[in-house]
């Protein structure tokens, strides 16, 4: 396939393109490179991709898929461009003509919201709608996208399941990806474009955004400064290792969303439809304590944190967990990396590029 991998320079993006390019497929990656964190990350991160493709990347990519006698060097292509740029997003679906989409790219961060609401607008509202009209007039045979565990809000009754309603936003940035879906329906029952919509848990691992915990941790840590706790360390998170999100993503790229035969609008389920659009979630679906979480850090970077406790953040949730059933049923691919491989890797990872 042909397929558009948005957001390409971003944590998630970097791993999809690579996966899709270790199995052959064609990937135009794009990415507006903004300065929400450093760009040097998000340039190493591609740079990294186009190694991979040039066939100079000295280290395996998911051996499990990766055609050791392929010659990518014609397979990858990066542009730099803003999603909410009409007119060059308009331009780039007519030029590709795109297979699959993959949309990645978003303004991320839930604390973030509350400071810049606008950039969460324009990015994730206005520019996902430059991506469903594109989708629209170039029949893409299916579109994914990143949502967010963020949009279960207030919901407590865990584990959180697709199946119930995800309607009670604690903050902008889960009402935006809450927004994603019902637009992504629309489309899907206007002009019947497959969409599936992704509802990712706590995601870690190698190339990490620096804004998320794994990093903030393990620079406190071994800098010696206070670690800020909040909610008292009384969280408890579904984190999902990176590799695991990849493949789940890819598995449902391969799975286009299709028409429910059972749904019924007098007792519609709430996560698929008469239209050929799912929504599915994404986690390990074996929370961790956050205090756990941190002494595994400190176990694999060989020193004790200091700890600065703080009360439960506006926009944040006490504790998540996933069901990830609807994902096992439609692609029979399950998460399942233990939270101890994944932040040893993590951390191997960090000594490294950070030096």
């Amino acid at each position: 396939m042909k397929v558009l991998v948005t957001g390409a320079a971003g944590f998630i993006g970097s791993h999809v393109a690579l996966y899709l390019l270790a199995r052959g497929d064609e990937v135009v990656g794009t990415d507006n490179l903004n300065s929400y964190y450093d760009p040097a990350l998000k340039q190493a991160r591609l740079a990294r991709t186009a190694s991979f493709a040039a066939g100079s990347l000295q280290e395996k990519i998911y051996p499990e898929v990766c055609r050791a006698d392929l010659d990518r060097s014609g397979l990858y292509r990066f542009e730099q461009i803003a999603l909410e740029d009409r007119e060059g997003m308009a331009a780039l679906f007519e030029r590709e003509q795109f297979d699959g989409v993959i949309n990645l790219a978003a303004q991320a961060g839930v604390r973030h919201s509350l400071e810049a609401p606008f950039e969460y607008i324009d990015s994730n509202i206005t520019g996902f709608l430059t991506v469903l009209e594109g989708c629209r007039h170039h029949k893409v045979r299916h579109l994914v996208y990143a949502s967010s565990s963020s949009v279960y809000g207030a919901n407590t009754n865990m584990p959180f399941s697709v199946d119930e309603p995800a309607d009670h936003q604690v903050a902008l940035y889960g009402a935006t990806k809450r927004a994603n879906e019902l637009m992504a329906h629309s489309y899907s029952h206007l002009f019947g474009i497959p969409t599936t919509g992704l509802r990712f848990f706590t995601v870690y691992g190698p190339w990490g955004r620096p804004d998320m915990s794994p990093i903030l941790f393990a620079d406190a840590i071994t800098k010696g400064r206070p670690l800020k706790v909040f909610n008292n360390g009384n969280h408890m998170r579904d984190f999902t290792y990176i590799d695991d999100i990849v493949r789940g993503v890819v598995a449902v790229l391969d799975n286009p969303a299709i028409p429910d035969p059972a749904w019924n609008g007098n007792a519609p389920a709430a996560a698929s439809s008469a239209a050929p659009w799912r929504i599915h979630n994404i986690g390990n679906g074996t929370p961790v304590k956050l205090m756990r979480y941190i002494e595994l850090l400190e176990e694999c970077l060989g020193r004790e944190a200091v700890k600065e406790y703080l009360p439960l953040q506006p926009g944040d949730v006490p504790d998540t967990k996933a069901s990830v059933e609807s994902l096992h049923a439609f692609t029979g691919y399950r998460p399942d990396t233990p939270i101890e491989v994944g932040v040893k890797r993590f951390v191997d990872w960090y000594r490294t590029y950070y030096n």
